[in-house]
């Protein structure tokens, strides 16, 4: 009776150490991949982003993730390599109509004439904010679904800050993914400045 009593806890006290060692190595796993995903810079998520996988499925998510390049674009230090993959990630959020009208070249050129014009005024974007899901407008035209949502942008010069307002209206393509068609200056709503 005792040696099958000792047998028991040997085989307890081994699947401990087994299950302990498991859980052990599970957390350091985890810890290492949270500790590599801190060192990312924003530059580095935007470029890493695989949007031809896991494409944003909705109008807001899209326009939150372009805002997050065009703020990398003004308050991020990068080369002219991570500048170019930036602007092909920004590129692959926009409508088939739109890039039409933008080659890359002339996208690139606008680009940097706009950091450039940041630069010297010691322009930044601090915050964009995009409205919330409840307030995305959805219409029918031409027989594309559209949708139509509003953004702002609280920005610093200098020693000033502003806000700028946007609408952007996206478009579904043939794979159902909402593309930006286009984004234009509006002015801002009362219960914005509020916030």
């Amino acid at each position: 009776m005792k040696k099958v009593l000792r047998t028991g806890v040997t085989i307890v006290i081994c699947a401990a150490i087994v299950v302990g060692y498991y859980y052990y190595l599970s957390r350091k796993n985890d810890n290492q991949a949270s500790e590599e995903r801190e060192e990312m810079s924003e530059v580095d998520k935007i470029i890493s982003r695989d949007f031809k996988d896991k494409y944003p499925t909705t109008p807001r998510e899209v326009v939150k993730w372009y805002n997050r390049i065009i703020t990398a674009y003004y308050k991020e230090e990068y080369s002219d390599e991570e500048l170019d993959k930036m602007a092909d990630q920004a590129r692959m959020l926009m409508d088939e109509e739109l890039l039409s009208y933008n080659s890359k070249e002339s996208y690139m050129a606008a680009v940097k004439t706009d950091i450039e014009n940041y630069k010297n005024r010691k322009r930044q974007i601090v915050q964009s904010k995009v409205c919330d899901s409840n307030d995305i407008r959805y219409a029918t035209v031409k027989g594309y679904s559209c949708a139509y949502v509003n953004t702002y942008y609280f920005v610093k010069e200098g020693s000033d800050y502003t806000r700028s307002y946007q609408e952007f209206v996206l478009r579904k393509d043939s794979k159902g993914n909402w593309k930006i068609l286009t984004f234009r200056l509006t002015q801002g709503e009362a219960e914005e400045n509020e916030q």
